[in-house]
């Protein structure tokens, strides 16, 4: 009980952030398992895949095609650099070193994870007569997904860590949650992914930022331990002397 007590308290080094940490790696990476396995092994979630991709095809219209083209374009290459640069400097600006670290670490190795995988499985992209767009590498998962969701998700950490206010938690959360479904909903709009694709790309990078932030939070939290206990220490031995 005393070993549950401690994983569950908000004060322990090693409590309640870790276990949440954990749980939440542990439940996207089950997720994005299982659409991988039914990928691979043409489960009936490639059906759907399919028949989700041809409505959005044969729904495409101007002027939303353009929107979803700049919403897409927001998420990658050099805007993408530029929005984690940004906020990067605020980061740096305000002293929120450990939320920086995370970001400059979680971002790029995000990317790099992302890349891997899709040279892992080799899913190609889906196929039509008129495509709105056309790639050469690989569908699965979304890399603009995982992107969109690495950065908004990581923002909607910190500002729901700094805010008191409850609305103002609310609202990062749903601005959070509303970019990274117009990215996901933009990669498919185009016919640049299936549906699988942009699910898993979003528990991908949930349990890579969740792995980052657990692991960069419980660095922190031990560090000030440390400083608490040399702190208690040396005060201790000052005490008889000042006496």
């Amino acid at each position: 009980m005393r070993f549950i007590e401690a994983r569950l308290s908000p004060r322990e080094e090693f409590g309640l952030q870790l276990t949440a940490g954990v749980l939440l790696v542990a439940l996207a990476m089950a997720v994005f398992h299982a659409l991988a396995v039914a990928v691979l092994g043409q489960g009936g979630i490639t059906v759907l895949d399919v028949q989700v991709a041809q409505w959005f095809h044969a729904q495409a219209f101007e002027p939303l095609t353009s929107v979803m083209r700049i919403i897409s374009m927001l998420h990658t290459g050099i805007p993408m650099v530029l929005l984690v640069l940004a906020l990067a400097a605020y980061f740096w600006r305000i002293g929120a070193h450990y939320w920086l670290l995370a970001l400059l670490v979680a971002t790029p190795t995000g990317a790099l994870l992302n890349v891997a995988i899709k040279y892992t499985i080799q899913r190609p992209r889906p196929v039509f007569e008129e495509p709105l767009v056309s790639l050469l590498t690989y569908s699965f998962p979304s890399g603009h997904t995982a992107a969109a969701t690495m950065f908004w998700g990581l923002l909607a950490c910190y500002l729901v860590m700094v805010r008191p206010q409850w609305h103002a938690r609310l609202l990062a959360v749903l601005l959070s949650i509303s970019m990274v479904l117009l990215v996901a909903l933009s990669r498919m709009y185009l016919g640049a992914h299936y549906l699988s694709d942009v699910l898993a790309a979003m528990a991908e990078s949930v349990a890579w930022l969740a792995i980052w932030l657990t692991a960069i939070s419980t660095l922190r939290r031990r560090r000030a331990a440390r400083q608490y206990q040399a702190a208690m220490v040396e005060a201790q031995a000052s005490g008889p002397g000042q006496n």
